[in-house]
């Protein structure tokens, strides 16, 4: 469960900014508890959170067991450290109103844009408007201040898109920036591209230890690298438990695994699984048993090899265990431990491991 690599802890000035943290990987790589864990994790010891939903699945909610999401940030749990993890699930028409009202001053008149559904209209039409107003929200929350005077969260975590299109989604505001050469549009691109390429960001890229995720994760991260974008950590996800110890694992691996036949037979007959002789119970299960030992022998060989892989990306690594078919808020609260003790971004408690 430790680390393979360490993150090291913000700089002391850096500490009084929020910090963004991007949360993708391939579909079915559990981005999502992942991100919602994360927040649980930063939340400790008396921080604020927030945690972003941008794809309107609904995810977010379901973990913390919470009625869906509206438009506005909405505490949804307590960190054991006793920090709040606020949410937020933006929804791209509203965003747009609120854009619109910002810069433009519309406001009626854009609540009536949307009576007439041309707000629907045009984040349908314009797949690239969307994701500028999905990714400015994050945004505005990362720089807003609160009533003290200070940020209003310390980190705010985004339930991002999948690998697949995170680089394009991240760095559409580049390219608005660039067909806007001025004015509100052309500042705020530029001002949401300061913040997600600044040192306060990290994309953290989500996997299992099998060959296509892998490849992805690989894939993701030389993009956003190629596009100036802040790589974090990887956290590899599901991690199955160990069956077989080293010993076990090379004779299962080996075409002398039939040699042992006899001995796995007694073995079954003295734990009272019936007789060893040829026909008798313990001696027909030996062969299901040698096949079930060669398959894992099979999987801990790939995972060392796309464990491999990972290590050659020179980025810090985590490891999150299988809790099962479904995560409850029980779950999520022991994920979020384990995070917290290999110390993603700093979260790291002294004593800890």
């Amino acid at each position: 469960m430790s680390a393979q690599h360490s993150a090291a802890p913000p700089a002391a000035a850096a500490q009084q900014a929020t910090r963004l943290h991007i949360v993708t990987g391939k579909g079915g790589t559990g981005k999502t508890t992942v991100a919602a864990a994360l927040a649980l994790a930063l939340a400790d010891e008396g921080k604020r959170t927030l945690l972003v939903e941008v794809e309107g699945r609904g995810g977010i909610a379901q973990l913390f067991e919470t009625e869906a999401l509206p438009y506005e940030e909405r505490k949804i749990a307590v960190a054991p450290g006793g920090g709040d993890v606020h949410a937020l699930a933006i929804d791209p028409e509203l965003a747009l109103l609120d854009y619109l009202d910002m810069f433009y001053k519309l406001g009626r008149a854009g609540r009536a844009l949307k009576k007439l559904g041309a707000i629907d209209f045009a984040t349908t039409i314009a797949p690239g408007l969307r994701d500028v107003l999905l990714t400015g929200k994050a945004c505005e929350a990362v720089r807003r201040k609160g009533t003290s005077g200070g940020r209003a969260y310390d980190a705010v975590v985004m339930d991002a898109p999948p690998t697949g299109r995170i680089t394009r989604f991240l760095n559409v505001n580049d390219e608005v920036a660039g067909l806007a050469r001025f004015g509100p549009i052309h500042n705020q691109a530029q001002a949401v591209m300061r913040v997600l390429k600044s040192a306060e960001t990290a994309v953290h890229l989500v996997t299992l230890l099998e060959e296509m995720p892998v490849q992805e994760t690989v894939d993701g991260v030389a993009e956003l690298r190629a596009a100036g974008l802040p790589v974090g950590a990887v956290v590899v996800n599901m991690l199955r438990p160990a069956v077989l110890d080293e010993a076990a694992v090379r004779i299962a691996s080996s075409t002398e695994r039939r040699g042992h036949r006899a001995a796995v037979a007694k073995a079954l007959s003295q734990a009272g699984l019936g007789g060893a002789r040829r026909g008798g119970l313990a001696e027909r299960l030996v062969d299901p048993l040698l096949e079930q030992a060669r398959e894992h022998a099979e999987r801990v060989a790939l995972e060392r090899r796309e464990r491999a892989e990972i290590e050659g990306l020179g980025l810090p690594t985590y490891e999150l265990e299988l809790l099962g078919d479904g995560i409850e808020v029980g779950g999520l609260y022991r994920l979020a431990n384990s995070l917290r003790e290999q110390g993603i971004a700093g979260t790291q408690r002294k004593g800890g491991r």
